[in-house]
């Protein structure tokens, strides 16, 4: 007999605390943190935490394509010359959209199988090393990065602190990749090229 109540997967993603990074003394970004609950079987980790600029949702969002041509993927919220990383409302609305993005992502069973996904929300890999170890060019996993990442980084942000943090930032979308591991293994780049050009919309 199976129970009435199966227990119902869920994945559960926030986009919040838009930070500015400073890339060199003249060059700015934000990024924002991704957090993720889950308890989907597709999830190597059931709860994780990252920051992600949006240049690397760009980035996701053609690799997601380009691998799954007959869907049609949820668009970004629009790069706009007028975004200005001192107006909250800018930074706000662009948070919005990218966490519409993420959630729309994550209802389609498909998309959800690519890895370099799982690599995006789970790892602060760049995406040229995501690319490299999805192609199996690195000496380490999906897997083994996303346990590593987890094991390094055991910051599960409290919901309440959500309030506190960062009101004025923005992006400027410079050259550069947020990785937050800092020097360790997994920051090997080496392989398939990632097409560095296209990563900005």
């Amino acid at each position: 007999m199976t129970p009435k109540h199966e227990k119902q997967e869920f994945v559960t993603v926030l986009v919040r605390d838009p930070r500015t990074q400073k890339e060199d003394s003249w060059h700015s970004y934000i990024d924002y943190e991704i957090f993720i609950h889950t308890n989907s079987m597709c999830f190597t980790r059931k709860t994780s935490c990252v920051r992600r600029r949006f240049r690397e949702f760009v980035w996701l969002r053609q690799r997601l394509q380009s691998n799954a041509v007959l869907i049609q993927l949820p668009e970004l919220p629009s790069k706009t010359p007028f975004f200005n990383m001192n107006n909250p409302h800018h930074v706000d609305h662009r948070r919005q959209g990218l966490q519409e993005f993420l959630e729309k992502i994550l209802q389609n069973a498909l998309l959800l199988s690519d890895s370099r996904l799982h690599l995006f929300l789970q790892t602060q890999l760049s995406p040229e090393d995501m690319e490299a170890c999805v192609c199996g060019q690195t000496k380490y996993s999906v897997a083994d990065a996303i346990h590593k990442f987890a094991s390094l980084n055991r910051r599960f942000p409290i919901e309440d602190e959500e309030g506190k943090k960062g009101k004025n930032d923005a992006d400027s979308d410079s050259e550069s990749s947020s990785s937050g591991l800092g020097p360790s293994d997994d920051s090997i780049s080496c392989g398939c090229k990632a097409n560095p050009a296209s990563e900005e919309s």
